[in-house]
């Protein structure tokens, strides 16, 4: 159980930062190098790839060299299961282990 935790906290810090928000909207549109990435948010290459390895940590985004490039697009599946962890997390009346106030 403490795995699962610290692999959905990873999935999650994912989402918690803007700038990583506007990469996954470029990304919405298809697979983009690193250097487009670069040059359409402005951000120095040391932060970009902070960014990015945040990112394909989590597992919603691919990554893949080509020659002195890199290229990154959305994972289908790493989308997927964000969906199906955060329905999850948020089902209400889930079954949980017997918590009770005394």
């Amino acid at each position: 159980m403490e795995m699962e935790y610290k692999k959905h906290t990873k999935l999650f810090k994912a989402f918690c930062d803007e700038k990583r928000l506007r990469i996954l909207k470029l990304l919405q549109s298809g697979e983009k190098c690193a250097c487009v990435l670069h040059e359409k948010l402005g951000l120095p290459q040391s932060s970009l790839s902070y960014h990015m390895k945040i990112l394909c940590e989590s597992g919603i985004v691919d990554s893949r060299q080509e020659g002195k490039w890199t290229y990154y697009e959305l994972s289908e599946q790493g989308s997927n299961e964000a969906i199906a962890i955060l329905k999850e997390i948020t089902r209400p009346n889930a079954a949980l282990e017997n918590f009770s106030c005394k």
